[in-house]
């Protein structure tokens, strides 16, 4: 019987970029430790997301150009589907991931507080869903969240009716 054992793709593998938990074999096994489950960096990534937007006083995700992009792609039929894991970057290895986040905070709001709840919430939730070891989670605050922000990016009703 083997050991539980989570591996991850890399070099000319055709499945890199997916973790792979891999239970124990055998008749005397239980039955949900028989087979392998693989877990892929996108879905990491998503959970991260979420999980970083749950936070209060965090506003969204993404560096500047890449929420303008966003915007501009979500506008697009089809296009939005990148919204979720726009501003984070995840790493995963054998056990362990490692996550980066971009992030905007409201105004007012405790940067410090924020982002160890980003941390305690992130970490939180990729152990709970992956089984994963998160390492690290890096909060890269890029932009705070001005109230007169939201009234300038309302767009025009138009000139004609």
């Amino acid at each position: 019987m083997t050991e539980n054992i989570t591996s991850v793709g890399g070099g000319g593998r055709p499945d890199a970029g997916v973790s792979a938990l891999k239970g124990r074999t055998g008749a005397g096994a239980p039955a949900e430790t028989r087979g392998k489950t693989t877990i892929a960096d996108g879905v990491v990534a998503k959970i991260a997301g979420m999980a970083a937007r749950e936070v209060p006083g965090i506003y969204s995700l993404g560096a500047g150009m890449a929420r303008a992009f966003g915007a501009v792609r979500e506008r697009v039929p089809g296009g939005g589907g990148g919204a979720v894991t726009r501003g984070v970057k995840v790493e995963v290895g054998e056990r362990q991931a490692a996550v980066d986040l971009d992030v905007v905070v409201e105004y007012g709001v405790s940067i410090v507080d924020v982002a160890g709840g980003v941390r305690t919430n992130v970490i939180g939730a990729v152990e709970r869903m992956t089984g994963l070891e998160v390492v690290e989670v890096n909060v890269a605050v890029d932009d705070v969240h001005l109230p007169d922000d939201e009234e300038e990016a309302e767009p025009d009703e138009g000139r004609v009716r």
